[in-house]
């Protein structure tokens, strides 16, 4: 991977920055997860062991080359790297693997959990995250982008309604400095 590669982190909050309770979304918006598929289709994606088991079936995302980032080398020994599913035991790992994929030009994001946002947001330029207006209990955050001064409000959409749960797409930019490179 480049030095110019930086990250995309994307994700969905509450009005607290919350993003999942026991390990599941907060909310279902179809609207957000169709954003979400058309951001992050054919793809890098960057996920933790735990978004992994959350998702349909615990399975990989199609049309994306999924890797998750674990300390549980247990969970590695039982999930063959693939085409679609690489596991990667640390961040340098993680980079090597970045590095040697033959990505050609495909953009990389970073879709969670908590601890995975934390140790990568460094990384990141880019930040497309869909504000929910409403709190819900939630045992996981996303960083505040709205007072961290790395990040700064580039744009956001129309507001969206779903089943009475107004959402809307908003975008930050790193700007205090550069993203540390991958």
């Amino acid at each position: 991977m480049g030095q110019d590669r930086k990250l995309t982190a994307i994700a969905a909050v509450d009005r607290n920055w919350g993003i999942g309770q026991e390990g599941k979304l907060l909310v279902h918006l179809p609207g957000d997860l169709k954003y979400f598929k058309e951001k992050t289709k054919d793809g890098i994606v960057i996920m933790g062991r735990k978004t992994l088991e959350s998702l349909p079936g615990g399975k990989p995302l199609p049309n994306r080359d999924n890797l998750v980032l674990t300390h549980d080398s247990n969970f590695a020994k039982k999930h063959v790297t693939s085409d679609a599913l690489t596991v990667c035991l640390s961040l340098d790992e993680l980079f090597q693997t970045l590095s040697s994929k033959a990505i050609g030009g495909k953009s990389v994001f970073v879709i969670g959990g908590a601890s995975v946002y934390e140790q990568l947001l460094s990384y990141c330029t880019t930040c497309l995250i869909t504000k929910i207006d409403a709190a819900f209990e939630s045992d996981r955050f996303f960083p505040n982008l709205d007072v961290d001064a790395r990040f700064s409000f580039v744009r956001e959409s129309l507001p969206q309604t779903e089943a009475g749960i107004h959402y809307r797409f908003v975008e930050y930019k790193r700007i205090d400095r550069e993203a540390e490179s991958v």
